[in-house]
């Protein structure tokens, strides 16, 4: 398979993985657009026979972690799209769906930035421990503390939510 077609059938889990950072549709499909783009410029760099998807999240993440800074010194931004999208639905399992992805999305949220990364590797995409750990450039035991703080805090915070 060619690297623009692997590339494409890539874009579903990396637009996910996105949507889990960067916590908004439009920030995540900056971030997805960036990250191709940049994959794209570089692609004499990613290595044959590797793992693109490994590669891609690493790139996502590292502009992630990019951009986090860049908005830490501007402050933050509130995306109006999300809001308007959130109340202009209707029917009543439209509302439940919708209540629910809420509080779920609502204790991703809340989660630290490094819980909610291994969180969207393990938990979301169905990463190994040593996957995630080579995505993220940390130790396994980091990835294995991480997981299990954030499990605990979902836990907590959905609890909180019923």
């Amino acid at each position: 398979m060619r690297f623009e077609e692997e590339l494409v059938e890539l874009l579903p889990r990396l637009r996910r993985f996105a949507r889990g950072l960067a916590q908004s549709a439009g920030d995540a499909d900056d971030l997805c657009q960036a990250a191709i783009e940049r994959a794209l410029k570089s692609r004499e760099q990613w290595q044959q026979g590797t793992r693109l998807d490994s590669w891609m999240y690493r790139i996502t993440r590292n502009l992630w972690i990019d951009d986090r800074r860049v908005a830490g010194r501007r402050g933050v931004h509130t995306s109006i799209d999300d809001a308007v999208t959130q109340i202009a639905g209707d029917g009543i399992a439209e509302v439940e769906a919708g209540a629910l992805r809420g509080d779920v999305d609502g204790a991703m949220a809340r989660l630290p930035d490094e819980q909610r990364e291994v969180v969207m590797l393990v938990l979301v995409e169905g990463y190994a421990y040593r996957e995630a750990a080579d995505i993220l450039e940390v130790p396994i035991g980091t990835v294995t503390s991480r997981l299990a703080r954030g499990r605990e805090t979902l836990m907590h915070l959905l609890g909180e939510a019923a």
